[in-house]
């Protein structure tokens, strides 16, 4: 039967039809108008500038943490809202906010760096996010398992030690020790990473790496005598070098000269994915661009502030050093070091928690919401930047008494409360180099603890964070040999 809609013929009962409609539909489903949103308190700062600058000012100045508290303070709230690098972002602070993120991430967060560093690293471990991360985070971590450590580093790791210390310390009354240390750990590095052993190519590629450092986090505007241009630049060097390197490896990979567990380059040419799919070329450049980066820049500053203070500290220094020789008084006379003796350095590594506690090597790390989220009552919408500030617990009395105090015993037995101690990260995105860094860090101090005492030829010389924690004069010291 023909429906009669004649009653719509005037334009005035067509209205009237279509808001009688509406308003059955708002009683039907109580449609209601938004709630505004409760975000955290705080502000946004300058257009587009944000607060950035305070926040590098600070940081600057030594106490990356001194933006955060400050903010805490005035806002009376461990959230607080803020805009830096160009985005609106949300603060979590303390060991709740710690767990938050760590706990959430590939869930309700996910992996996020400013744009500068993923328009110069491209696609690798710490630029994409999802099933494709997992997989890859997967293969490149085999090459970070303790198996490879007993098989692969610390023979190797000992040998380039006392290599480098021969060549850049002995005979030395001076030395500046923060370049000395870039230079070992990316050494070591290529040497383990890649099988580079010529020093010319080693020193070639550290020099553009300074270059590409210093522009990995910065404004990216590719213009002449910005610092992003300038890193764009070295990247594309560093790049094309480390292309050329494994095409030389696929070739020996073929002929059989070189094996796939000789190095990480080899690994990830000869290693597909549980899918059964291999990494391409371009991938692998840019996962070993970071891994070089990553080990090159954090471990070198946390062996330099650690022999700062065994400089400082003469009773911490004769600790370290009493433990590093009855390790090697258990050895023969050119006897290298095996796993078993870096497990017997507990207190060394105590040491080292403290040194890296007071100036952590990453002043922090980035997620970012993938849906809308609730922390403590506040809102956070879908896109929102989170920031997590390592430095922050690190000096947080509460956990840390007398937080300024140097003091090892804080790591023994269960150690700090879970989530106040991130030096690297937490959660399924931890640092993967942890194990590593220990590895160079123990290494290192074993070698040097033995050669040498020094002393600080600047006292109380300003540290400044950069990107990791630099001595503002690369802590010179005076070297005077050791008698044991």
């Amino acid at each position: 039967m023909a429906q009669d809609f004649s009653f719509l013929s005037t334009p005035n009962s067509t209205l009237l039809f279509i808001f009688t409609i509406f308003l059955l539909f708002i009683i039907r489903y109580k449609v209601r108008p938004k709630k505004p949103l409760n975000l955290p308190p705080g502000s946004y700062g300058w257009p587009f500038l944000g607060e950035t600058m305070e926040y590098l000012r600070t940081a600057m100045g030594g106490r990356p943490q001194k933006f955060v508290k400050h903010r805490i303070e005035k806002y009376n709230s461990h959230v607080f809202k803020t805009s830096i690098v160009g985005e609106p972002m949300a603060m979590l602070c303390g060991i709740a906010g710690n767990k938050y993120l760590f706990t959430n991430s590939n869930k309700l967060v996910t992996t996020w760096w400013p744009s500068s560093v993923s328009k110069l690293l491209g696609p690798c471990i710490s630029t994409i996010s999802g099933d494709e991360a997992m997989q890859m985070r997967k293969m490149v971590s085999y090459f970070f398992s303790p198996d490879a450590f007993v098989k692969l580093y610390v023979k190797t790791m000992d040998l380039v030690t006392q290599q480098h210390i021969k060549t850049h310390w002995q005979g030395k009354e001076e030395v500046k020790v923060y370049p000395n240390l870039r230079l070992y750990t990316f050494e070591l590095a290529c040497r383990l990473f890649m099988s580079i052993e010529d020093q010319n190519e080693i020193e070639k590629l550290a020099t553009l790496f300074d270059i590409f450092v210093r522009g990995v986090i910065s404004v990216p505007i590719n213009f002449p005598g910005t610092k992003f241009y300038k890193a764009k630049k070295a990247t594309i060097a560093i790049k094309k070098e480390l292309q050329m390197l494994l095409r030389q490896r696929r070739l020996a990979l073929e002929q059989k000269t070189a094996v796939p567990s000789q190095d990480l380059l080899s690994h990830l040419l000869s290693s597909p994915d549980e899918n059964g799919k291999f990494m391409s070329e371009s991938v692998i450049v840019n996962n070993i661009v970071l891994l070089l980066f990553a080990g090159y820049d954090t471990t070198s500053a946390a062996l330099t502030i650690l022999m700062k203070y065994l400089a400082e500290l003469p009773e911490i220094y004769e600790k370290v050093l009493k433990e590093q020789i009855e390790i090697s008084s258990s050895k023969e006379e050119g006897e290298f070091l095996n796993w078993d003796d870096i497990q017997k350095m507990r207190y060394s590594w105590n040491v080292a928690c403290e040194a890296i506690r007071l100036y952590p090597p990453v002043m922090g790390g980035f997620r970012e919401a993938k849906a809308d989220l609730k922390f403590e009552g506040y809102d956070i919408p879908k896109g929102w930047k989170f920031y997590w500030n390592a430095p922050l617990t690190h000096t947080d009395p509460s956990f840390f008494p007398d937080d300024q105090k140097f003091d090892p015993s804080r790591f023994e037995g269960a150690g700090p409360v879970p989530y106040s101690y991130v030096p690297f990260g937490g959660g399924p995105r931890m640092c993967l180099g942890k194990e590593f860094a220990r590895l160079e860090i123990l290494i290192f101090l074993h070698n040097i603890v033995k050669r040498f005492r020094w002393n600080l030829l600047i006292a109380d010389e300003k540290i400044v964070y950069e990107m990791t924690p630099t001595p503002e004069k690369g802590l010179p010291v005076c070297l005077h040999p050791g008698k044991a």
